[in-house]
């Protein structure tokens, strides 16, 4: 608007009420008058107009009609009615076709500012808020390019989960409790189930529970008032108010400290929370989707993770495969990576040699999907062929040819060392310092659970 001055339109037959009206505004914005329909149009099709006073009585066409009309032709155009004849009925007609506020006379002409100054606000507001979400959508559209869009895979495990997910989706609130090891994808899963629900329009929050500071929690999550503590310059909304109607993703939720889970817990239980420097609690509609890579006996367990608040976010639970235990979908997440990062880095890398693939399939991946594309974009920033070869990928990761291990007694007398009796000694030894707490042995041996687990089925160990 030019010179930031509104622009406004007033629609009377009374010259009084013209010039009353004009005279108030005149000082703050830019005012035109007309007389009947005919005249107010004309200008409208001549001049920008923000608002437009009508009158409801007056000759030529009624305010009703005349606001139908501004609204089919003029639809940024926000529109006040005045009139003598203030019945309910004559008031909730005017409202439900368009109008911003009405008034009957005799008002006073300052409510009339107030009203121009409170719609003025309003759509700023939701402006801002439209630009956010159109943010948002621009932002999780470019998330959805880097990490893929869908889940890749056609083994039973991802098949299983793909059902999990579309059936969860279908219902408006119910939380869910995704576990997995790191990298496994976790949030791509939590992604496609707000993609697929009713709430998919609405922003999509990611949070990460690990890296929020104990002394920022109320106002990470609650939002806070300018001045309510030090460097506090601005008012702030926290993630229940910014993800309001939308889903709000809790990552590596098992790290979270013991003294915060309480907060969380309470207010997951009242869906209310209160701003940092305010009283008034404010009520959020948001479906909780929380990860972690521990185990569900270690969440469950009260030790480190409050079982309460466990039972609260495992409404409905998905467990996410290690890759290595999916072995048949690796060729279809090579060839969707090599698609994207070759659109990405225009390469020409067009194929991967079947020796790649042997490697790949035969490696345990103990970073999981995140490890397996990392490992292709290093090898397709080290190619200068059009074909992924052994020798652009790491060494470690490359079966060794020829005699690794020891299997005799003789061998042992020589020096040698067998790998697998010595893993399955050390595992035994951390499962007995134990007392065979498998979370604990894990722990001692620096790895997840469910590597150990999958370890002793391959030892056959058991208590």
């Amino acid at each position: 608007m030019e010179n930031n001055r509104l622009k406004i339109l007033i629609l009377d037959d009374d010259p009084i009420i013209r010039n009353v009206l004009k005279t108030t505004l005149k000082e703050k914005t830019d005012v035109e008058v007309a007389d009947k329909p005919s005249v107010a149009f004309s200008i409208m099709k001549e001049k920008p107009v923000d608002f437009l006073i009508s009158d409801f009585m007056m000759p030529e066409m009624d305010g009703l009609e005349v606001l139908h009309k501004v609204k089919n032709e003029y639809p940024e155009i926000e529109v006040i009615m005045i009139s003598a004849e203030g019945d309910m009925d004559t008031v909730i007609g005017a409202l439900r076709q368009g109008a911003v506020d009405f008034f009957k006379k005799p008002f006073k002409a300052e409510d009339i500012w107030i009203s121009i100054e409170r719609t003025k606000k309003y759509a700023e507001l939701s402006a801002n808020l439209n630009n956010y979400k159109n943010r948002s959508k621009y932002l999780q559209n470019i998330i959805n390019e880097k990490l893929g869009a869908d889940i890749i895979g056609k083994s039973p495990q991802i098949e299983e989960i793909k059902k999990q997910m579309q059936q969860v989706a279908k219902t408006d609130d119910t939380s869910v409790l995704i576990l997995g090891e790191s990298g496994t994808g976790k949030e791509l899963v939590a992604r496609g189930i707000h993609k697929l629900s009713s709430r998919s329009e609405e922003v999509f929050g990611a949070v990460n529970m690990s890296a929020v500071p104990d002394t920022l929690f109320e106002s990470e999550f609650f939002g806070h008032k300018k001045g309510s503590f030090t460097g506090a310059v601005a008012d702030k909304a926290g993630w229940f108010e910014m993800a309001n109607t939308g889903t709000l993703f809790f990552d590596e939720i098992g790290e979270m400290d013991q003294s915060l889970q309480v907060k969380l817990l309470r207010v997951l239980e009242d869906r209310k929370f209160t701003k940092v420097g305010t009283q008034k609690e404010q009520s959020f509609d948001i479906r909780i989707v929380a990860a972690t890579n521990k185990s569900a006996e270690e969440m469950s367990s009260g030790k480190s993770f409050r079982a309460d608040l466990y039972y609260r976010l495992s409404t409905f639970t998905i467990y996410l495969p290690a890759l290595r235990d999916r072995k048949e979908d690796i060729p279809l997440l090579i060839d969707h990576f090599l698609k994207s990062l070759e659109k990405k880095m225009c390469k020409g890398v067009k194929k991967v040699n079947p020796d790649v693939i042997k490697i790949l399939k035969d490696y345990e991946f103990p970073g999981n999907i995140r490890e397996l594309r990392n490992l292709m974009e290093r090898a397709v920033i080290i190619c200068d062929g059009s074909e992924l070869l052994p020798e652009h990928f790491p060494q470690t990761i490359i079966p060794r040819t020829g005699k690794q291990t020891a299997t005799t007694a003789d061998d042992m007398g020589d020096g040698m060392l067998d790998l697998k009796e010595v893993e399955k000694q050390t595992i035994l030894r951390a499962l007995e310092k134990t007392g065979y707490n498998k979370n604990e042995a894990a722990k001692l041996l620096n790895i997840d659970w469910n590597a150990l687990y999958r370890r002793m089925q391959k030892y056959d160990i058991s208590k």
